[in-house]
């Protein structure tokens, strides 16, 4: 965020103070054991962050899911963000993201056996994973979105931090995006700088470390995130090899409901030539107006028969959504993402997180599956 508020933000910072010192209040009294913070007979990491807003960390946690379900009974824990149910929900095969929150869609779209479930309530989430029957049982629960939620005290926290907007250069809601002050970093164990540019210098990162001043315990690794090739939101209905004949002046429709959209459409751009964006709010539900405004800008570029492009989040609320047209199903698209550790790092941050996993499992009485 630039050092010269915009005005609107300058006048809310009155606001910011306040929402601070509730803030502020509030750590003081987990820190001091006056609010209760429960650890668990499991390792429960936290992947979360400090701002509001998209900073990564739904890839972060597939990252871990990736590394971590080959060995263990792996579950995934989250709030369910703008889904239309309440209380404890266990995903199933059929769950869409009105049930369980786009984030939680989309993990386990991709990743069928692991364990996701949803809750508001972290503490009441876990309990009732850990009632699950022993071959369903996690045996390494991952919080997407905890960080804040200090009723729950995790054996590891991963605080990711956009490349682009570190919360160390942020001010606190309502004049910033910090949900609290930056000094809650201390809580965590790993930083992770995300969305980095893949060509990132060591002269950047290290001014990058300079500005977040960490602890000395505290581990710092940077990341890009890798647009992986495009696969169907509506895989049964594409031709096998449709987008290998993808020419530079092939025309795409590129639809986002993310909160920051530059970096794919950049990406999409380098695919093509003819890109026409659409971008929407955050975790937007598409509506019959939003296809409306779809069909007039696939007439807009007729004659071609343009590729629908959308974000892998998108496709997890697109594929349950009714008002999409059947007609558009063969070129439907969405781009899949992965993390990429910066730096040939990767297997310092995958060594550090199984480790911590086998010394509580192992300390814990727990038998890895493997």
């Amino acid at each position: 965020m630039p050092a010269k508020l915009p005005k609107l933000r300058r006048l809310l910072w009155p606001c910011a103070w306040l929402y601070g010192v509730g803030v502020r209040i509030r750590n003081l009294f987990f820190d001091r054991g006056l609010l209760p913070s429960r650890s668990y007979p499991v390792p429960v990491i936290c992947v979360g962050n400090l701002t509001a807003g998209g900073s990564g960390k739904t890839p972060m946690v597939e990252y871990l899911v990736r590394l971590l379900k080959e060995r263990y009974r792996t579950g995934v824990l989250s709030r369910g963000y703008k889904r239309k149910t309440r209380g404890y929900v266990l995903a199933g095969d059929e769950s869409t993201g009105s049930d369980i929150g786009d984030e939680s869609s989309q993990i386990k779209y991709k990743y069928p056996d692991v364990t996701v479930a949803v809750d508001a309530n972290r503490r009441r989430g876990i309990r009732n994973l850990l009632a699950l029957p022993e071959d369903r049982r996690p045996q390494v629960i991952l919080l997407d979105d905890g960080f804040q939620h200090r009723y729950v005290r995790p054996s590891l926290s991963l605080l990711i931090t956009d490349c682009g907007r570190l919360y160390c250069r942020d001010r606190l809601l309502p004049a910033g995006w910090l949900r609290e002050p930056a000094s809650g970093a201390d809580r965590a164990e790993v930083v992770v700088v995300s969305k980095c540019d893949a060509s990132l210098s060591p002269a950047e990162s290290r001014n990058i470390r300079d500005a977040l001043n960490l602890n000395p315990q505290q581990s710092l690794f940077f990341s890009s995130i890798a647009y992986l090739p495009f696969r169907g939101v509506f895989p049964e209905a594409c031709a096998p090899g449709a987008l290998d004949s993808l020419q530079k002046d092939d025309s795409i429709l590129l639809v986002t409901g993310i909160a920051r959209p530059a970096p794919l459409i950049e990406a999409v751009k380098k695919r093509s030539e003819r890109v026409e964006v659409m971008s929407f709010a955050d975790h937007h539900a598409f509506g019959k107006k939003d296809i409306r405004r779809m069909k007039t800008a696939l007439q807009r570029m007729a004659p071609t028969r343009p590729l629908i492009l959308c974000t892998e989040k998108d496709a997890a609320r697109i594929r349950h959504n009714p008002c999409f047209p059947e007609a558009w199903r063969s070129r439907m698209y969405y781009v899949p993402v992965e993390v990429k550790i910066l730096f040939d790092r990767s297997e310092q941050l995958d060594e550090l997180v199984l480790q911590h996993v086998r010394f509580l499992i192992e300390n814990m009485n727990y038998t890895a599956t493997r």
